[in-house]
This record gives C-alpha cells, structure tokens and sequence, in this order.
C-alpha cells in the first residue's frame, strides 16, 4: 500500500453518558474476584495474543491507513511489542505472581511479600504507535490480576475503529473495555474513580490527567518525551554513527518519543557527520522519499502545519520540502541552530533533526544538564572515559551507546521517564509492578508470646529493651 494513501475518518467515539456505568460495571467484576485467578490472567494473555496474531494484516493496514506506516515498521515497531510482551508475561506469570520472601526477625515470626491487583485501571495510549503503546501496558495489567479501560487515540481513526472491534471479540468484555473518543470522553473517563492510570503522550496533557487523579489520590505512570540529545564526539564511526542516528531519528517520520531530537557534534567532525547523514537518507530512501512507501506520513496537517513552522528561518543542510496536502516532510536536517530558536524549545516529533557544534564532550554535558531531563540519551564515541562522563554525569529515562532507539527493545528492561519526561516505567517484569501493589504480610505463630512486649512497662523490661535495640 502506497504511503500517501491515507483517508481520513470521521473522530471515533463512545456515548459519555454510558461511561461511568461501565466503569462501575469493571469494578463490580474486579471485586467479585473475577480477574484474580492465574487461570483467568493466563487466557486473557492468551487471547490477546491471538488477537494480535490472527488480525495482524488488519492490523497493518490501520497503521497503514492513520500513518501510511511501511508494513516492516508497523509490525516490528508497534505491532510486534505486544507479541513480545505476551509471550513474556505467559511464560514468567507463575514466578512472578509467587510470594517473596522478606526475610526474619528474630522471634517476630516468618515475612513475605504478596503481589496484589490494584483494581480497576485506566490506559491512555498516543497516536504514533498506536497498537503497541495501548495493548502493551494492558498485558502488564492483566498479568497483575486488573480489570481495564483502554483509550486509543483518536487521531488514528482506523486503528481505534479496529480495535474497538476486536477487543470484545477476544477478551472478557466484563473485565476489559476500550472507549473511543477525544477530550469529551477522556475527560468523562477522568471523572472516575480509578486505582491506577497510565498515560503515554505529551507533558501539557499529563498535567491535566494528574490533576484529575488527585481529586482520587489515583497513583499514575506518566510516559511522556523531551528532547532527546545524541552526543557524537571525534572518536565515533561516522558511518556507521549516521546510519543509526538517521534510521531513528526518521523511523515513523520521527514521531517516536524516543527519536534523536538534536546532536550535539564535536565541531571538528561536523561536516563529516551531515555528509553520512546525508547519504545515509539516499540510501535508505531512494529516489525521492514523497514516493517511498518506506516513509511515514505526518499524522495529520496540524501536525505538519507545527513542524514546517519549527523549520522557518533555519539553514537547511539537507531536505527541507513539504506538500501539506498528503502530510509530507522530506527527511531535513538543519545546521548552524542557535540553542535560542524554537525549534530547540520544545520537542520536534517529526523528521528535522538540528545539529549544533559543541568543542567537546563536556560541553555537550553541560548543554544537555541546562535543559530538562530527556526520556532518550544516545552517545555516539569509541571512547570509554567520556562514556562515563555521560553516564554518570546526566539524568535521563534511558540510554543507548553508539546507537539510538534499541535500549526500547529488551523488554526486561525498564522503558520510562525522570522528571518532566514521565515518572514510572514498564515493559516486561516492571509492567507487572506497576499495575500490583507489593502487600507486606507478617505470619506469627502461637507458642512464643513474649510478655515484655506488653505493659507494665518495668523498668527492668526497659533496661532489656534498650540492650535488643
């Protein structure tokens, strides 16, 4: 399917009025005990794996009709997550779910650690990778024992329409609900009363839905973005540097929270690395990208509208053309970026990329540690010392060494933000946690009742006291 052949439909919805019935309904499910059992969470993973592995053409072509999405992309960027995760939660939901132990205190009995369901929770996903942002996070809840609602985005119509559809198909429609809809149905769904919320997208956003869940002392996983930097020094393969940078930062037009958002460049090297930048673009699309169905489109024309804007006024090294009429923007890659310009000002969420000059690693540290912390740190050097440097020396959700966007892939690791870019993480083992609370239970017997414990309270009961403790 051509890249350019996107239609678009209509805002999806579901009735607001009918949205706090259905979340009382998921409640009532979850208390009476319903989502607890393995067996319950094990057909429920089960089932949505074979959601995603029976429709997955249907699947594709959502993507493909919301983003223009190659189909590579599509099924190993977004829709593969949920296979990965699935299989990851069936084969460790038994060890997992196991009591832990905690250790003793002498005479005070045997402790452990239980992991319990939260309750009822609430996932709001993002348009960029619709599939994989929305039903990842969900097999982490359903492993944890939770009743569910799933809120897509509405931008990505199709993708919402499809999921709507399957999502009762295959899962227990009592436990499991997915709202479609834009601000008049997330703000219904934010009136309730949930026990967890996670929400992937921007910080202007999550500053609302924080809010909300306060007025419920609801705790949230916020997976929001930044910008984050790509270091190079003049130790790097350029070649090698530039190929990477440019797959990830041009990968799903750079609508990745994730994604290079600028490099930093020791000065010495610059024109070298947009040269293989450069070239690195000819050669992953060939011809003209407008005509590569390799190439993602921009979601919608606000959108482009925001991105061409940012490229106003800047020296373009490379790229730089737009048709607003099919969402498009050439891979661009700008020099010469005063750190004042707005288009350093916010994230970019699209394919311009600016390069600035530092002189060295360390003033490149000190640019990134101006900023706020970014949820993707990326540093391209063959050397060891300044490798530290960075690693030790800046705060960021993740990192990836001589290379972009990977660090995402291990999902038993954890994926999320430090300060403005999000708080909590998921992904394998860490999704589980999230959506569990980690109950302490202490269990005593009956023979060993030690009576100093209880008043009066002798001086001589005092005087052990102070010598045990």
């Amino acid at each position: 399917m051509s890249a350019t052949a996107i239609e678009i439909l209509p805002v999806p919805s579901s009735s607001v009025s009918e949205i706090p019935s259905l979340v009382a309904g998921l409640r009532a499910s979850f208390e009476s005990g319903k989502t607890r059992p393995l067996s319950w969470r094990r057909a429920q993973l089960e089932a949505l794996l074979r959601l995603v592995e029976e429709n997955d053409d249907a699947l594709v072509a959502a993507l493909q009709a919301d983003l223009g999405k190659p189909e590579l992309e599509a099924r190993a960027a977004d829709i593969g997550q949920v296979t990965i995760e699935a299989k990851l939660a069936l084969k460790n939901l038994k060890k997992w779910t196991r009591a832990e132990g905690a250790g003793t205190v002498p005479l005070m009995g045997k402790s452990f650690v239980v992991r319990e369901p939260l309750g009822v929770v609430l996932i709001i996903a993002p348009w960029n990778y619709p599939i994989g942002l929305l039903l990842s996070p969900l097999v982490g809840a359903i492993a944890a024992g939770n009743a569910v609602v799933l809120k897509p985005s509405e931008v990505t119509a199709h993708t919402s329409a499809i999921l709507a559809q399957l999502i009762p198909d295959y899962l227990d429609s009592e436990a499991i609900a997915l709202v479609e809809g834009g601000v008049p149905e997330t703000t219904a769904l934010l009136e309730q009363r949930f026990d967890h919320i996670m929400y992937t997208g921007n910080g202007s956003v999550a500053k609302v839905i924080m809010e909300a869940a306060a007025k419920h002392l609801t705790p949230i996983t916020l997976e929001l973005g930044g910008k984050s930097p790509c270091i190079v020094d003049k130790t790097a393969d350029l070649r090698v540097a530039a190929r990477r940078i440019a797959w990830g930062k041009f990968m799903n037009a750079g609508q990745t929270c994730i994604a290079p958002d600028y490099i930093l460049v020791e000065e010495s090297v610059e024109e070298d690395l947009i040269a293989e930048l450069e070239k690195s673009v000819k050669s992953f699309y060939s011809g003209e990208p407008r005509d590569n169905p390799d190439y993602t489109r921009i979601v919608n024309s606000r959108h482009h509208e925001r991105i061409s804007r940012l490229m106003e006024g800047q020296e373009i090294a490379f790229g730089g053309a737009t048709r607003i009429e099919d969402c498009y923007i050439e891979p661009t890659v700008l020099r010469n970026v005063s750190p004042d310009s707005p288009i350093m000002q916010s994230e970019i969420f699209g394919p311009v990329l600016p390069v600035l000059r530092v002189k060295d690693v360390d003033e490149a540290i000190r640019f990134v540690n101006q900023g706020e912390k970014p949820l993707a740190l990326y540093l391209f050097s063959a050397d060891a010392a300044a490798e530290e440097r960075v690693l030790s020396l800046t705060s960021s959700g993740g990192v990836t060494i001589n290379g972009t966007i990977m660090h995402i892939a291990n999902a038993k690791m954890p994926f999320g933000g430090v300060g403005p870019s999000g708080m909590g993480a998921y992904h394998g083992r860490h999704s589980f946690e999230t959506f569990s609370h980690r109950k302490a239970v202490l269990r005593r017997g009956f023979r060993f009742d030690i009576k100093m414990m209880y008043p009066p309270y002798t001086e001589w009961r005092t005087k052990m006291a102070k010598k045990m403790l």
